[in-house]
């Protein structure tokens, strides 16, 4: 039997168990281990298992992770969140579907300290959700802004998502960490221009909420000050070659700390909740980890990402085109397969064709990042939809759905012009000054 069949059974057992579902993690360990052990005998698949394990529980730059996950999660805890609606509400409220554009805006600060859609959708969505109700917006409007809003949870940096894909590709995390800063920025224009067009097509769907006088904004702004000196600390940190993004890491966790402290936000129910919540995610973030590092190294003995990326360039199709396959075959993908599993699953034989093509894997990892959004808001996985639905639950799922789409347009869009110009997630990172 050649490596190459045995590659092909073992891709089919592993949409086998996540058809079951199978926990990814554990789904890529299993065909990983078996695989190696037919391959390359028994001892070498109980080698990498225990060596892999112990790499992934020992790289220090992981500890990003718990980390930024620990920020996060005291912002939470510190009221950061709804200091961020009020402040975007007092700024843009007034404007038609206002509150549904505030709500983007916060939703993309609150990215910068928790790294995670599900949380930013979560808590954006339990703050936000009550204020349009109260003033008569649209359901479809309301979630699919929430649901929409969330997902710049793993675009703007802390992003698990950039920790994992630098991880799998040997990038630097601090390079992703600032390309992800202007797409994001990028993608939040474009769904408040897209709530925009929505609510003027449609007046009723978003009515304008109360204006703020100037005194209230300014007021507004400086109560959400903490949360915005705490990104511009960690971000501009990293880019200025102050702080690796470990230590960024480190000194964030520790200001949202010291912010909850202050705010006497911190007891012992609130730190056993933060500390629980920390401990879950991470191990969740490295147990996929070491599933991906134990099912890559069989994933290459099976020479499949060679014969891949050998077929498609092959095909001596224009590179330009080879990538809106690739794009729009995550795309579909994303609408049945979780954004991770999808990272995992995919890099170790898409990774060498995007250099084999000469595009830079900085640019490409945005690229991948905002396509696992898309796949949070698409049909039928739709993980932040689910996650939205729990917050509105009088709400059909229907709606939801119907809601995003002018969200996914605006994804989509996004993805269009960095394609164009992929300068825009590369200049960052171009100009940072190494620490």
């Amino acid at each position: 039997m050649s490596a190459t069949l045995v590659g092909i059974i073992g891709l089919g057992g592993l949409f086998f168990l996540l058809a079951f579902r199978t926990p990814v993690a554990i789904a890529m360990m299993v065909i990983g281990v078996i695989g190696i052990w037919v391959l390359n005998g028994w001892q070498a698949s109980m080698s990498t298992l225990v060596d892999e394990s112990f790499v992934i529980a020992s790289t220090y730059e992981l500890i990003v992770i718990p980390l930024f996950v620990l920020m996060g999660n005291f912002a939470t805890i510190s009221g950061m969140s709804a200091d961020l609606y009020r402040a975007a509400y007092a700024w843009v409220g007034h404007w038609r579907g206002g509150l549904a554009s505030a709500t983007i805006a916060s939703c993309a600060g609150f990215a910068a300290l928790s790294g995670s859609s599900v949380a930013s959708a979560v808590t954006m969505g339990r703050v936000s959700l009550p204020e349009m109700r109260r003033y008569n917006y649209d359901n479809r409007l309301a979630t699919g802004c929430i649901a929409a809003g969330g997902t710049l949870g793993i675009l703007i940096p802390p992003s698990t998502g950039f920790v994992i894909y630098a991880i799998l590709t040997e990038e630097s995390i601090g390079r992703l960490f600032l390309a992800g800063v202007l797409p994001g920025l990028l993608l939040t224009v474009l769904f408040m221009v897209s709530i925009y067009i929505q609510t003027r097509i449609n007046p009723t769907l978003g009515p304008a909420g109360p204006r703020t006088n100037l005194p209230g904004r300014v007021k507004a702004l400086v109560d959400a000050g903490a949360m915005i000196g705490i990104v511009v600390i960690v971000i501009g940190g990293i880019y200025g070659g102050i702080f690796t993004p470990t230590e960024a890491a480190g000194v964030g966790a520790f200001l949202a700390f010291l912010l909850a402290l202050i705010r006497r936000k911190v007891n012992y129910n609130a730190m056993s909740t933060v500390l629980l919540q920390t401990i879950r995610t991470s191990a969740l973030a490295f147990l996929i980890l070491i599933g991906a590092h134990i099912f890559n190294p069989f994933l290459a003995l099976t020479q499949i990402p060679g014969d891949l990326a050998e077929l498609l360039a092959g095909l001596e199709l224009p590179r330009y085109v080879i990538m809106l396959i690739l794009m729009a075959a995550y795309i579909v993908l994303g609408t049945f397969l979780e954004g991770f599993a999808m990272l995992v699953l995919t890099l170790p034989i898409v990774h060498p064709l995007i250099l084999a093509l000469g595009y830079d894997p900085i640019w490409f990892g945005v690229i991948m990042v905002i396509v696992l959004e898309m796949g949070l808001i698409s049909p039928p996985v739709g993980v932040n939809v689910f996650v939205v639905k729990g917050v509105a639950e009088d709400v059909p799922l229907k709606q939801i759905f119907s809601g995003i789409i002018p969200f996914w347009i605006a994804m989509a869009i996004c993805l269009i012009i960095l394609l164009i110009f992929p300068q825009i997630a590369l200049f960052l990172p171009n100009t940072m000054i190494s620490g």
